[in-house]
């Protein structure tokens, strides 16, 4: 589980937008670039390199 004051504090590094934590996946999603960071042992790992691409699906599902 990732701290709920940290998650408050983290922007996307590419676009600086909020992040939406994705507890079932353990990803931080942004809408903005359309990246997701993945969490590895409670630790997020905020690297553009490690991100994968949100799917358009995944995207969609931000907007609501």
């Amino acid at each position: 589980m990732v701290d709920s004051k940290l998650l408050e504090l983290l922007v996307c590094p590419v676009s600086k937008a909020a992040l939406t934590y994705k507890k079932d996946v353990q990803e931080l999603w942004c809408r903005g670039s359309g990246l997701a960071y993945p969490i590895r042992d409670g630790i997020p790992v905020m690297l553009q390199s490690d991100a994968r691409e949100l799917s358009h699906a995944e995207r969609e599902s931000l907007r609501s």
